[in-house]
């Protein structure tokens, strides 16, 4: 008999590859949205968001200071990386804001278990076996439409008891309509595989076309936009982004990188619709990077950096920070930017706010250990 996990693990069928164990699209009792993004490589916190009034900023910068003359003027202390345009209309409509000098517990400086702390919601690497997006879920009503990854596996923010799917349009040739067809006649008396195969196809079918480039920035904000903003949609969705991990050519790649991130907001924002007004983006990353810029014109493994959250339901237009200055005697390990913003007690905060549950039972929640931070307050709009 072929149980559902290695029917997936076939499920490539003429090119169209759907990681679907289970879509269900079922009335929800919120019509709220959260969304978290990883920014996974340690995206530099200090080139995104760039603390231009600091004068040990462009001293330890160099020529690969952000010019503030064409970069984005949040307030009177920093700027956001021109390429972020679109992401700046956002702000100044009040729908964005950036956290900066924020850090999770971790300390150390390897991507894997940097990850896996901001995943799990543990104090340290791989003490906790589950994810606190996925522990997020409990908190909302049971047996509705799952969180959703856009990825081509569940991550590990995702692992854990509650019901969770994921979709990612494959690479391959796209299967024509006669080939989806005769499958689906192959499995309609099937009573395992024809309810597998139908909720495969719906996933297919709401994807559309946005999923026919699924690499391009846009795409991915226009796929979650096509799941999230059905009524009988998920509310809980993850994507995760690459590249961050900028030891050389800084400069160049991530005006690349962020170009294409500022495109995936755009289009999750006009994808959204109306229902954008009620979306909250959460954008964080492992760690930052090193102040001083190493010899390859690039940064290399920190501590603090940048978060942002970005959605219709924030309440935006600021930049929060405990600013601890770029001084040589202010650095953490005489290296890095110190953190003094907390990123459990920002997720806390945003996603308890959210959906309209306290921040403290989420806190208690999603962070098992306890993480000793009180949750951030008036993030999200009432």
């Amino acid at each position: 008999m072929m149980d559902r996990r290695h029917f997936l693990s076939l499920a490539c069928a003429g090119g169209a590859l759907l990681i679907a164990p289970r879509i269900v699209f079922a009335s929800v009792e919120t019509d709220r949205r959260f969304v978290f993004i990883i920014q996974r490589g340690a995206a530099d916190g200090l080139h995104i968001v760039s603390p231009c009034a600091d004068p040990d900023y462009a001293k330890l910068r160099g020529a690969m200071a952000v010019d503030p003359a064409t970069a984005t003027k949040l307030d009177g202390s920093f700027a956001l990386h021109p390429a972020l345009a679109e992401t700046a209309k956002m702000y100044h409509a009040g729908e964005a804001l950036f956290v900066h000098a924020i850090a999770s517990p971790y300390r150390e400086r390897s991507h894997f278990d940097g990850q896996n702390v901001i995943e799990t919601g543990g104090s340290a690497p791989y003490q906790v076996k589950d994810g606190w997006l996925n522990r997020l879920a409990t908190l909302l009503p049971q047996g509705k439409a799952p969180p959703i990854a856009l990825t081509p596996t569940v991550p590990m923010a995702l692992h854990g008891a509650s019901e969770v799917t994921s979709y990612s349009p494959s690479p391959l040739r796209e299967a024509n309509a006669d080939l989806l067809a005769r499958v689906s006649r192959l499995y309609q008396n099937d009573a395992l595989l024809h309810p597998l195969w139908s909720t495969a196809m719906e996933a297919r079918r709401i994807a559309g076309d946005h999923g026919s480039a699924a690499q391009a920035p846009a795409n991915v904000g226009k796929l979650a936009a096509s799941f999230l903003v059905r009524a009988d949609g998920p509310r809980i969705a993850m994507i995760e982004t690459i590249g961050w991990d900028t030891h050389n050519q800084q400069e160049r790649r991530l005006a690349r990188l962020l170009t294409g991130f500022d495109a995936m907001l755009a289009a999750l924002r006009t994808g959204m619709g109306q229902s954008w007004r009620k979306t909250t983006v959460l954008v964080a990353t492992e760690f930052g990077r090193t102040v001083a810029v190493n010899g390859t014109n690039g940064t290399d493994h920190g501590t603090a950096t940048a978060a942002m959250l970005i959605g219709g339901a924030v309440q935006g237009g600021r930049v929060l920070t405990d600013w601890p200055g770029l001084s040589p005697s202010t650095l953490y390990e005489n290296r890095d930017l110190k953190a003094t913003m907390s990123l459990d007690a920002l997720i806390a905060g945003a996603a308890g706010e959210s959906f309209v549950i306290d921040p403290e039972l989420v806190a208690r929640t999603v962070f098992q250990e306890g993480s000793g931070s009180k949750p951030m307050t008036g993030l999200i709009r009432s």
